[in-house]
């Protein structure tokens, strides 16, 4: 995966373009199918799903612009969409714990497919487990659990590449000169904001990025208060500070927020991990350049229907394992029961005017 100006060719930003346009209708549409070339069973691919399967969705927290989108406006309409019954549910504040009742709760309701979005990685394997004992699949989708506590994990975007495309950011809004940066979170146990910072310190050993110095790593837990706060403690703590990366879409707008209203603004640059509607403004009056994101809508929608896929017994979250994910078309499960939906885009002042989540 490649988060830079050249992924913002013409046919990913058509594949883009329908997709974010059905979405703005409630319905998700052509976003990039993932390993329509890979191995599997083609009778799953072409099996159908059962229909009045009970799925419940598990974000991080509710009322998150981030997790409305992905489950309302992509797994809802998947569920839909095969004849299934939906649900949303989860705690108001992202913690460890905070997830563990609701799992129980839903595996007591005889959940057919739980797919959770992990505030930790360890803390929900013990209620994971039991549901899934309780014949619940499990899919996690955006932060994962241990591969042992799920049956597939769908994965908005590799590692890597998440970390290629922010390093690569923030080098750029920074320029030549290079300086001090640092990295506003989400929770200090997030699966998978920590494997993406551990990659970005990575990527910044390479030589290109010798002039960018981390400095912090701080965690506004994704609230909005907090997130505004931990911005405004780093500009106080680092007075030479040149930029922020924010992999959260909570955290990117707020620190967004902060800086455009303050002497910072226009002199700290700020990327990470964002939605056009959260950022449009920013972006327009220069307080961010530029900022990646997947369409969620659509990993919602996967997540889904690869859900269904298990609870009907179409896949067994086996690597090669195929299965058709409505309008996404096929995708293939990878290593360690894994799904990637794909490739995410950058967006910037050239084109943010054309997307709508």
């Amino acid at each position: 995966m490649k988060v830079s100006a050249r992924v913002a060719g013409t046919a990913v930003l058509a594949a883009l373009t329908l997709a974010l346009t059905s979405c703005a209708d409630d319905s998700t549409g052509g976003g990039t199918p993932t390993g329509t070339n890979g191995g599997g069973s083609s009778s799953a691919a072409a099996g159908t799903i059962k229909s009045g399967l009970k799925i419940a969705f598990l974000p991080k927290q509710v009322n998150n612009p981030y997790f409305d989108t992905s489950d309302n406006k992509g797994g809802k309409v998947a569920v839909g969409e095969f004849g299934g019954s939906y649900t949303e549910t989860g705690p108001s504040e992202a913690s460890p714990s905070a997830q563990v009742s609701y799992i129980n709760t839903l595996s007591q309701q005889g959940t057919d497919v739980i797919v959770v979005s992990a505030n930790d990685k360890d803390a929900i394997c013990g209620a994971l487990t039991e549901a899934k004992s309780q014949g619940a699949k499990i899919v996690t989708y955006d932060s994962d659990t241990k591969p042992e506590c799920r049956d597939l994990f769908i994965n908005q975007a590799s590692t890597e590449g998440i970390a290629k495309s922010q390093i690569k950011l923030i080098s750029d809004a920074v320029g030549p000169a290079g300086g001090e940066i640092a990295i506003l979170s989400a929770t200090a146990n997030a699966t998978n904001q920590n494997a993406w910072i551990a990659a970005m310190k990575t990527e910044l050993q390479k030589p290109e990025y010798a002039k960018l110095k981390l400095v912090a790593t701080v965690y506004g837990d994704d609230q909005d208060e907090k997130s505004f706060q931990e911005a405004q403690g780093l500009l106080q703590a680092h007075p030479n500070l040149k930029g922020i990366i924010s992999p959260t879409t909570v955290g990117v707008a707020a620190a967004a927020r902060y800086l455009s209203g303050s002497a910072y603004k226009g002199k700290v640059a700020l990327t990470g991990l964002g939605t056009p509607n959260q950022m449009r403004q920013y972006v327009k009056d220069g307080t961010c350049q530029a900022f990646a994101l997947w369409n969620p809508a659509d990993l919602g929608y996967l997540a889904a229907y690869a859900g269904g896929a298990l609870a009907s017994g179409l896949i067994t979250g086996k690597e090669g394992d195929t299965f058709t994910a409505g309008k996404l078309g096929k995708f293939t499960v990878g290593a360690n029961g894994e799904v990637l939906l794909g490739d995410p885009f950058t967006f910037d002042k050239s084109n943010i005017d054309q997307f709508d989540f």
